[in-house]
C-alpha cells in the first residue's frame, strides 16, 4: 500500500464570466497546475490570503467542483474520470467540514435528521440502528443525546461546529477536510475544534487537510504546509521547517505579519508592495514578480518549478523560485524563538485543559 493517500497532477480550474452583449467574456484562472501530495495520516495545511484559490482546490479534491483540466489521484484511482455512481460510493471515504458552520446545516432539520443523513445514504441500517450511531457521534464529538431533538438555531457557532463534524464522520471516513474550519468561531472556541479535531485524527486514524488564515493555529496542528499564491503553490515544507527558514519572499511576508504575545519579541515587518494580480489577468513568469524585491527579468518571463530546497537534513522542502538560495531568510520572531512562546504555549495548554475535561461548558452552559 503506498503511502500516498491524494495526489493532484497538473490541477487547473478556470471559471468564466461575462460573454453578453454587452460584456466581454473574461477566464478567472483560480487553481494553476497545482501538484500535490498527500501522505496517509499527516495533516497538510494549505495557507494563503484570501483569492489565492485555497477553497477552490478544497473542493476540487473532492470533485465538488469539476477540474477543468489534470487529475485528481485518491488511493490509486482518478476522481475526475470516474463515473457518478463510483463516484457516490467513494465519497463515504472523503468528507467535508465548512467554513460556516450555521448555512451548512439545514435549519428545518433536526441534528438527528442532519448527523443521520448519511447513513441513510451510505449504510443500510435501522432506525434504531442510525438513532444510536447519531447519539455515539455525537457523545463524540462533545454534545449530548438530548441535543439530537433539537435544531440548528438552537445551537452557538462552536457546537453547530461539532454538529459538522459529527455529520462529517458518519461515514467513517479516511480523508477529512475542512475549509477554515475555525474561523467562524471565537478564539477559545477555536481551540476546542482544533483539539477535537486531533483528538479523532488519533482515534480514527484520519488524514487531515485544513484551510486556513490563522498560522498560530497551523503551526500547532500541521504535519506540512503548502503555501499559495494567486493560484500556484509557491512554497511546500514541514511544518517548522518552513517557520523557522521559509525561502519563498511570499511566505516570509506572511509570517512576518504573525504577532508575537511577547514584549519586545516583534521583528521587523516585511510589508509587499502594489496590490494582489487579478487572476483573470494573473502576471507572466512568476505570479509574484510583480511584488516580489528580488524579483529579475528572468522572474519577469520564465515561470518557476516547485523544486527541493537544499538545506541539508530538511527533507520534504519545495520552493518556486528562482532566487530562493540567494534570498536571505529574515529574522522572524517564530525563528528567534525556536517554538511557540511561553504565552503562547500556556494558552494551548489552557485550551487543552478546558477541552478535555469531563463537563464541556459550551455544551452545557450555552442553553438551560
Amino acid at each position: 500500500m503506498t503511502d500516498i493517500i491524494l495526489e493532484t497532477r497538473n490541477l487547473h480550474r478556470r471559471f468564466t464570466s461575462g460573454g453578453g452583449l454587452l460584456s466581454r467574456r473574461t477566464v478567472i484562472h483560480a487553481v494553476n497546475g497545482v501538484n500535490l501530495q498527500v501522505r496517509r495520516g499527516e495533516t497538510l495545511a494549505i495557507v494563503g490570503e484570501s483569492g489565492c484559490g485555497k477553497s477552490t482546490l478544497a473542493r476540487l479534491l473532492l470533485r465538488l467542483i469539476e477540474a477543468s483540466e489534470g487529475q485528481v489521484i485518491y488511493d490509486g484511482r482518478d476522481l475526475t474520470a470516474l463515473p457518478g455512481p463510483q463516484m457516490r460510493a467513494l465519497r463515504a471515504e472523503m468528507q467535508f467540514i465548512f467554513q460556516d458552520p450555521f448555512s451548512s446545516l439545514n435549519p428545518r432539520m433536526t441534528v438527528e435528521t442532519i448527523v443521520g443523513e448519511p447513513l441513510l445514504v451510505h449504510d443500510r441500517l435501522t432506525d434504531a440502528q442510525r438513532r444510536a450511531k447519531v447519539g455515539d457521534l455525537l457523545a463524540r464529538v462533545g454534545l449530548r443525546p438530548e441535543h439530537a431533538d433539537r435544531f440548528p438555531h438552537e445551537f452557538s457557532g462552536g457546537q453547530r461546529q461539532r454538529i459538522s463534524i459529527a455529520r462529517a464522520l458518519a461515514t467513517s471516513p479516511r480523508l477529512l477536510i475542512g475549509d477554515e474550519p475555525v474561523s467562524a468561531l471565537d478564539v477559545s472556541v477555536q481551540a476546542q475544534i482544533v483539539n477535537l479535531l486531533e483528538d479523532l485524527k488519533a482515534d480514527l486514524g484520519l488524514t487531515l487537510i485544513v484551510i486556513a488564515h490563522d498560522l498560530a493555529v497551523i503551526r500547532h496542528m500541521a504535519d506540512r504546509v503548502a503555501v499559495m499564491y494567486l493560484g500556484e503553490v509557491v512554497e511546500l515544507a514541514p511544518t517548522e521547517a518552513l517557520f523557522t527558514t521559509p525561502r519563498h519572499p511570499y511566505a516570509q511576508a506572511l509570517l512576518s505579519a504573525i504577532p508575537v504575545p511577547v514584549p519586545g519579541a516583534g521583528a521587523e515587518r516585511q510589508v509587499l508592495g502594489g496590490d494582489l494580480p487579478s487572476p483573470a489577468n494573473p502576471p507572466p513568469g512568476c505570479r509574484f514578480h510583480t511584488r516580489c524585491p528580488f524579483a529579475t527579468d528572468r522572474c519577469r518571463t520564465e515561470r518557476p518549478a516547485l523544486a527541493d530546497v537544499a538545506l541539508g537534513a530538511r527533507n520534504g522542502h519545495q520552493v518556486a523560485c528562482h532566487h530562493h538560495a540567494s534570498i536571505p531568510t529574515p529574522a522572524l520572531p517564530t525563528a528567534r524563538a525556536g517554538s511557540r512562546s511561553p504565552a503562547s504555549e500556556r494558552r494551548f495548554a489552557l485550551w487543552r485543559a478546558a477541552t478535555n475535561t469531563t463537563t464541556n461548558k459550551e455544551s452545557t452552559h450555552d442553553h438551560p
